[in-house]
């Protein structure tokens, strides 16, 4: 016994013995945590989409998210693998319930079973509704201060006019407001054409989530200088010739449109129209020039007719005969005796037409 203790052979083929002994009872008591270090991974797939059955021709369904988070666990090569080629989906199948509030769970399918799945949201609150489809009329809107002073917006007018929304009943009962809002650059002075978006809104100025055909309108937008209709004032001046008696000026054009700043229009009342009465010199019509008031930049009519009717009387010429301080004698012949007649010619009046720097 001690012969073969004292050969190396011996020693050798103990030692690498209990080398094997021990490399195998360190492995047994590592593998458990080895395993599940080097073969067990955790991986979240963001925004995933949701898919929803239900009867999209009739019913409308909000509370619906578009996207959940899926977190999945387990064997390394199978998360690497899912989360590589997104092969599985996640949806809600609400084709079995009717009308109203609901509680529902999401579901996936296509996912290993060798995953641990947790879906974020995996509960979710949907409403069931009616889906209603009606017609409303566009309100064109634009921020006026965008327009240069001295000119207004006249109009606006949507083409089409009119659009159908359609979505959840109650979304449809709480529409306030159906407006193209049109933008542009501060200054604006002449019309213009613009496509513009279609929002639908509630009382508060909400927007509601409902589809809109057309979703877009082309406006109108019509831009022009402020005026104003002025009545026309005639005011005499000078004194009428003394062989000319004026029997009435008129004239037919009552209004005058004038043009300029809201502001200085506003506080004009009438357009005086100043006639000369020293420049009437016969029956006629007579052009007067129509004097722009201050800021005013243009009228509708530069010139007013005014018709004048007139009487032209001649002063008589007295004939006048010397006096005699002697008798006369009596007539020996029968005399004829004329009275004299003096005559007064009134002026005619004529079509003609003169202008009269006023």
């Amino acid at each position: 016994m001690d012969k073969m203790m004292d050969s190396p052979w011996v020693l050798r083929i103990i030692a690498l013995f209990l080398a094997f002994l021990l490399f195998f009872s360190v492995r047994t008591e590592l593998s458990p945590i080895n395993t599940t270090t080097t073969t067990e991974q955790t991986d979240i797939i963001r925004d995933v989409p949701v898919d929803v059955y239900y009867d999209n021709e009739n019913l409308i369904v909000t509370g619906l998210p578009e996207t959940v988070d899926v977190k999945i666990k387990g064997p390394m090569p199978v998360v690497i693998k899912t989360r590589a080629t997104k092969d599985f989906s996640v949806f809600v199948d609400l084709s079995n319930l009717l009308i109203g509030e609901h509680d529902v769970k999401l579901q996936y399918e296509n996912i290993s079973d060798k995953l641990k799945v947790t879906l974020d949201p995996a509960t979710i609150h949907v409403n069931i509704e009616e889906k209603v489809t009606k017609e409303f009329r566009v309100d064109p809107e634009m921020n006026t201060r965008l327009i240069e002073e001295g000119y207004i917006l006249k109009d606006m007018v949507a083409d089409p006019p009119t659009v159908y929304v359609t979505g959840a009943k109650s979304a449809i009962e709480s529409i306030s407001y159906v407006k193209a809002t049109v933008a542009g650059e501060p200054g604006l002075k002449q019309s213009f054409t613009q496509d513009a978006a279609v929002k639908v809104l509630d009382r508060d100025l909400n927007k509601l989530d409902v589809t809109i055909e057309p979703d877009t309108v082309n406006v109108q937008v019509d831009i022009g200088e402020y005026s104003r209709e002025l009545p026309v004032v005639l005011r005499e001046t000078g004194q009428a010739l003394d062989d000319i008696t004026i029997n009435s000026l008129t004239f037919t054009q009552k209004m005058i449109k004038v043009y300029g700043r809201k502001s200085i229009i506003d506080g004009l009342t009438e357009i005086p129209i100043t006639v000369d009465l020293s420049k009437i010199t016969e029956s006629k019509t007579y052009e007067i020039d129509v004097k722009l008031p201050d800021g005013v930049t243009k009228i509708s009519d530069k010139k007013i007719k005014v018709k004048a009717d007139i009487t032209k009387v001649e002063k008589e010429e007295e004939q006048k005969t010397p006096a005699s301080t002697e008798e006369a004698p009596p007539p020996t012949e029968e005399t004829d005796v004329k009275d004299d007649s003096t005559t007064t010619d009134k002026n005619t009046p004529t079509d003609e037409t003169e202008d009269i720097d006023s």
